[in-house]
């Protein structure tokens, strides 16, 4: 039997990834130019194919939760690798949404006269090609997919090789929808190797890929940042907060934070440090800690917290930075909206925080100084979603400041250009 060293094996690699990318590009023409009503079509057709291929779709993901059980994955991860009946329409039903939305390309704005005479305007365009990488949750081929052909891009997809049956054959519909619609079958392409050496390529191809998304852990995340020679859409994690000022009205205080936190435990978006005005924490905290204790909510609190909460752990400095994505809260009493607003700028990440306050002085500036890609007023952090923001779906969620911030949907997966109309205008 003839062995292949690991020289050829990289060799072999990067000349599949190569024409992955050369494909992308090409693909990335054509839907650039492409109509809104062949998008449509396409992720009509998709959604179609995926309602009549749930059983392969099935059958593809039993290989994968075989193959995860047989790993040792733990039961929150099987949870994420699972393609039962209600998400495959869901699916199917996130496709048919994104075809309702408006088209962002070729949106013309800001058109005005210049003294010239010349009109100068700005014209939404598609980025191009778009590497996303990801973790697990096959659903995510689909929603990236069909978010990307929406906004006129062509897609690399670099699913979890934990989800590799499962990623296949989502592609094979979106596939088969886009040849149905008359679009390159190139525009989306899902990575068919488990390699993990693909993604290192991919994200140093910026002769073909405009731009980088990673979905999943801080290690992926923290991995594709340090060696992308290409763009990133990211955040790494989402230490959120919700603030209870005292001008809260404390019904409404207790309402959020606890959905905040337990409304699902494993989502960037859930509130992981709650902050309570000294004045109102003798009022709030016993019943909210009362009610968190009834979910199994782990509470680690200041000293402040732990001798209101008797059964609350001290926290500690590490507890501050943390994103736990369990049933695990940490608590700070603090004076008033100004030492929150500091404790925020020092402990969190930039993803979402919240204040609940009937001062709408205190809440201004809360929107104002709290430097966060989804800062709150008297609402629950769960809420920072694309979906919830009416964007259709989402690509991820985004910290940074250039380009796209908080949920990416369509229009964050576009940019714009300067168009100039004239009339033989030359100058002078």
């Amino acid at each position: 039997m003839k062995t292949v060293s690991r020289e050829q094996k990289n060799i072999d690699l990067r000349q599949y990834m190569q024409q992955v990318g050369e494909r992308a590009r090409r693909a990335s023409r054509e839907m650039a130019r492409a109509e809104t009503a062949a998008k449509n079509s396409a992720l009509e057709a998709i959604a179609a194919d995926v309602e009549r291929s749930a059983d392969a779709l099935a059958q593809a993901n039993r290989l994968d939760l075989e193959a995860g059980t047989r790993a040792g994955l733990d039961a929150a991860m099987l949870d994420r690798l699972t393609l039962d009946t209600r998400r495959i329409a869901a699916l199917a039903q996130g496709l048919r949404e994104i075809a309702a939305l408006p088209d962002p390309v070729g949106e013309i704005s800001r058109l005005s006269y210049r003294p010239s005479g010349i009109q100068v305007g700005r014209m939404r365009v598609p980025l191009g090609v778009i590497g996303i990488i990801y973790e697990s949750r096959p659903n995510v081929t689909g929603d990236a997919a069909g978010l990307c052909l929406k906004s006129g891009n062509a897609a690399i997809l670099r699913g979890g090789s934990e989800a590799l049956h499962s990623n296949q054959a989502i592609a094979a519909c979106i596939h088969r929808g886009l040849v149905d619609a008359g679009l390159p079958s190139d525009a989306v392409q899902v990575l068919e190797t488990a390699d993990r050496a693909a993604v290192g390529e991919l994200v140093r191809m910026q002769q073909y890929v405009d731009v980088i998304v990673p979905r999943g852990g801080k290690g992926l995340i923290e991995r594709i940042s340090r060696e992308a020679t290409i763009p990133v859409i990211k955040h790494l994690h989402g230490v959120c907060h919700v603030y209870i000022d005292d001008k809260a009205d404390l019904d409404k205080a207790i309402r959020v934070s606890f959905n905040a936190k337990t409304q699902r435990y494993g989502t960037c978006n859930t509130m992981e440090t709650l902050l309570v005005a000294r004045d109102v924490a003798e009022r709030v905290l016993p019943v909210l800690g009362a009610m968190y204790r009834d979910e199994g909510v782990e509470l680690r609190g200041c000293p402040a917290t732990c001798r209101i909460l008797s059964w609350a752990k001290p926290a500690t400095e590490d507890d501050w930075y943390e994103e736990y994505l369990a049933p695990i809260l940490a608590i700070r009493v603090v004076a008033g909206v100004d030492d929150a607003i500091e404790h925020i700028a020092k402990y969190g990440s930039q993803h979402t925080d919240a204040i609940v306050t009937e001062d709408i002085s205190r809440a201004r500036r809360f929107l104002r100084e709290v430097d966060s890609s989804s800062v709150m007023v008297n609402a629950s952090t769960r809420f920072a979603d694309g979906f919830e923001y009416g964007l259709g779906a989402e690509i991820g969620i985004s910290t940074d400041k250039l380009h796209a911030r908080g949920p990416v949907g369509l229009e964050g997966l576009t940019s714009q250009k300067f168009v100039v109309f004239g009339d033989g205008h030359i100058r002078r």
